[in-house]
């Protein structure tokens, strides 16, 4: 179990919503702070999903160490609680060699889990394997129903099937709700957090834009590779953004361009969700992704909060 240290440089977190920058602004203040950086995107754990995920490549990082990518075959499902530790570990070793960490993502939970005191509770496979078989059988409306019976601060705010589960697994296990288990926000150790701001419209564009890159760059043939190494068995890595699309292409059933179009539907309201996450948290400190100095700005909000 790794504690929280006694004294220690603030962790920096550089959030938003897909496409806003980030990563690019991870590496720029790394650079300048002597820093290293953390990845808290959920899918580029994964090896070999590199295309679809926007991965920078070595070249991208310019020298900067970048740690938690590439840690997962795809057929294992992430977990955030592993994550947790993980991350925390990683922010230890390099504080412990007289570096700042940069934590990078935009997998709302994630950063949290580094981030804060938060506590998440276990998984029985047995349950979660009979809740599954329930949802096959009953389908998500009669699940959701039965969390709303139980716990309807999460039925209201979970949309997807695996996380309605996961909130009744919870439930069954510990006798307490799943929303329960989301405390106030308190740092686990000092932070600071700088949210990229955009501009709606202008992020649309640059999401399509970004996805017709991804497929000039060869996505579809990333796609038929990882299907190959089991990509369709995992649980997480098969529905990752593009990826469950092209599958569709692989399987005769969707062409590139429906796949193409469907995708950039999804990360865009992908990218609102994760504005709406992001914009809850009232320790955010906001810049707008395209100002001019925007790593001097930056800087000069580490400077004033993260000391």
């Amino acid at each position: 179990m790794v504690t929280a240290p006694a004294a220690a440089p603030a962790v920096i977190a550089v959030v938003g919503p897909t496409g806003s920058g980030k990563s690019d602004l991870a590496v720029a203040l790394a650079q300048r702070l002597d820093a290293e950086v953390v990845n808290a995107d959920a899918m580029q754990f994964y090896r070999g999903m590199d295309i679809g995920t926007a991965k920078m490549t070595f070249e991208e990082r310019q020298g900067i160490p970048h740690h938690l990518l590439d840690i997962l075959d795809v057929r294992e499902e992430a977990s955030v609680s592993a994550f947790q530790l993980q991350a925390r570990q990683v922010i230890a070793d390099i504080h412990s060699r007289g570096k700042r960490a940069i934590l990078a993502g935009g997998s709302g939970l994630y950063i949290r889990a580094a981030l804060d005191v938060i506590e998440f509770p276990g998984t029985e496979p047995r349950l979660r394997a009979r809740l599954e078989e329930e949802l096959a059988t009953e389908g998500f409306d009669a699940l959701r129903r039965r969390l709303a019976d139980v716990d309807p601060v999460s039925a209201g705010r979970l949309g997807d099937a695996r996380r309605v589960v996961r909130a009744l697994e919870v439930h069954e296990l510990t006798g307490r709700p799943f929303s329960s288990f989301m405390p106030e926000r308190q740092y686990w150790q000092p932070a600071v957090q700088l949210g990229l701001d955009v501009h709606r419209e202008e992020l649309k564009g640059r999401l399509a834009l970004r996805v017709h890159r991804m497929v000039e760059q060869g996505l579809l043939e990333e796609v038929r590779q990882l299907d190959l190494h089991g990509l369709r068995e995992g649980r997480t890595a098969s529905k990752a953004l593009g990826y469950s699309q092209f599958l569709r292409v692989l399987d005769a059933a969707w062409t590139v361009e429906e796949a193409a179009e469907d995708t950039i539907t999804a990360t865009r309201k992908f990218a609102r969700r994760q504005l709406t996450w992001f914009r809850a948290d009232p320790r955010i400190q906001w810049l707008g992704w395209q100002e001019p100095k925007l790593v001097e700005k930056a800087l000069a909000r580490i400077d004033k909060l993260g000391q």
